[in-house]
């Protein structure tokens, strides 16, 4: 049991024995495997410092290469610099020696004038004591004294140069007047014929025309209701007559019209006619006219080359295309007098900008969405300050028609445009029974004058031709005459523009040979 136990603690003892040595040599081991890495690790760092200490060297050249290119630059910077300083000193010195030598001259110059003052001095002086003595034998002689002979003097040429400016001056008033009416008739004659015009086709009807009259049936609908619903919708009257393939159309506003012919074409085309398409198609049809309305009004302005315009005054122009006055559409008006104004003012040496920006919108009043009691030039002048415009265009717009004191000289011109662009031939159109009515009036006007044979009213009622008697009016009366029966007219009548009155005396001898 004894050696038992002692076998097994030999063998602990040699295992333990064993482990121990094991241990040793494992630590021998990896004490060397260290010492090996670590060696590596040496030589690599060894490599690694002598490769960035290469690099370091390189680098090192090379920044010292570059400074030393920058201070070779700097330094010739520094070269030209002081090289432009010397010859800007030389230039400095040279204009001082040349300064003081000018100096030194002028100095001898002033010396050479103060002796030439006191010469000049003395030859005055002895200047006045000849003219006092010359002036004392003029007394003597003429028995005046000085003061005397001037005080006539002055007369006489005052009287002298009076007459001569009342002579000139009456001649230039004369002449002003006889090229004054002249030159006015030159300047506007001028700008009409720059302008180009169109004729007035404003109506109350528009004519919607179908390809067949079956679409009316259409139109109308059952019991009426579709045509019902256009009329609510777009408050124009629709006549639907025995006219063959033609819709009547009939409203005083010429947007509603639009409305409703362009509303008709679209439902026409789509062929679905039902009130609630009608109310989508005239609303939608609303939209595009006040879209078209804007574009037009900036195309206007374009045109005209008026720039800064405010969108809401844009806007007035393009609802101008649809406003008519008189029979004349307002837009070609409003731009006609535009270009009429800028025209004139040009001729006149006044701005044709603001010029055209004032011809264009003098008539801005006429297309207020409201329609008060004030006269459209006065509401014009009152929206156009709303947006901005300035005083000289304010004042233009609100006295094209006498409504306010005209204190701009653009306002003149634009009176006188307006009345150009709607008294010319074809402008604006009259009512039949009117024109008739005044073409007869001023017939019978020239007939009341005792002499008068026959009269005629000939190019539109634009001028009378009056025939008289040979034996009861002479040629000197005939022009007495025409004078009488020009300002006749012109006191009793209304009439657009001018009228020319002509009177043609003849004398006939007749004999018959049998």
């Amino acid at each position: 049991m004894n050696q038992t136990i002692l076998i097994l603690i030999a063998a602990l003892g040699g295992i333990i024995l064993g482990y121990l040595i094991a241990q040793i040599v494992i630590k021998k081991a990896l004490t060397a495997k260290k010492e090996g890495i670590l060696s590596e690790a040496e030589k690599e760092g060894e490599r690694i410092k002598k490769e960035k200490i290469l690099q370091a060297k390189e680098k090192f050249l090379e920044l010292k290469s570059e400074h030393e290119k920058m201070i070779q630059s700097k330094s010739s910077k520094i070269e030209s610099a002081e090289n432009r300083i010397k010859d800007k000193e030389s230039k400095l010195n040279q204009r001082f020696d040349e300064v003081k030598r000018k100096e030194k001259e002028l100095n001898k110059l002033r010396e050479n004038l103060g002796r030439q003052s006191e010469i000049v001095e003395k030859k005055q002086k002895e200047l006045e004591k000849n003219h006092r003595k010359q002036v004392e034998q003029l007394e003597v002689i003429s028995g005046l004294t000085a003061e005397e002979a001037k005080a006539q003097l002055n007369e006489a040429l005052r009287g002298e140069a009076k007459t001569e400016a009342q002579a000139y001056i009456q001649e230039v008033m004369d002449e002003a007047q006889m090229t004054a009416g002249k030159e006015a008739k030159k300047i506007i004659i001028q700008s009409i014929q720059r302008i180009g015009t169109e004729q007035a086709v404003e109506n109350a009807v528009s004519v919607f025309n179908i390809e067949s009259d079956d679409i009316k049936g259409r139109i109308i609908g059952r019991e009426g209701r579709n045509i019902r619903a256009l009329e609510a919708a777009t408050g124009v009257e629709i006549i639907v007559d025995d006219t063959p393939e033609a819709i009547i159309l009939s409203c005083f506003d010429p947007v509603r019209r639009e409305i409703a012919r362009l509303a008709l074409h679209k439902l026409v085309t789509d062929g679905r006619i039902h009130p609630a398409r009608i109310e989508e198609v005239v609303s939608k049809t609303r939209k595009q006219i006040e879209e078209e309305i804007i574009e037009i009004g900036k195309r206007t302005t374009i045109d005209l080359g008026i720039h800064g315009l405010h969108p809401e005054l844009t806007r007035m122009v393009g609802r101008m295309k649809y406003r008519s006055s008189y029979g004349q559409n307002l837009l070609q008006h409003s731009r006609e007098v535009a270009k009429l104004c800028a025209t004139m003012g040009s001729e006149l040496g006044i701005n044709p900008k603001v010029a055209k920006r004032a011809g264009l919108l003098h008539d801005i009043g006429k297309v207020a969405e409201e329609a008060p009691e004030t006269p459209h030039a006065i509401l014009g002048m009152q929206m156009a300050e709303k947006y901005g415009e300035k005083p000289d265009v304010l004042n233009a717009i609100g006295a094209h028609h006498d409504e306010i004191e005209m204190t701009s000289l653009i306002s003149p011109i634009v009176q006188v445009c307006d009345a150009i662009s709607g008294a010319r031939p074809g402008a604006r159109r009259e009512i039949v029974d009117s024109y008739l009515k005044r073409i007869k009036e001023l017939e019978d006007l020239a007939l009341g004058y005792p002499g008068v044979m026959k009269s005629y009213a000939i190019q539109a009622g634009r001028e009378l031709r009056v025939i008289v008697e040979s034996e009861k009016v002479g040629d000197e009366n005939a022009a007495a005459l025409s004078f009488d029966i020009s300002q006749k007219i012109q006191n009793e009548m209304t009439y657009p523009g001018q009228v020319k009155v002509t009177v043609i005396r003849e004398t006939r001898a007749v004999n018959y040979a049998k």
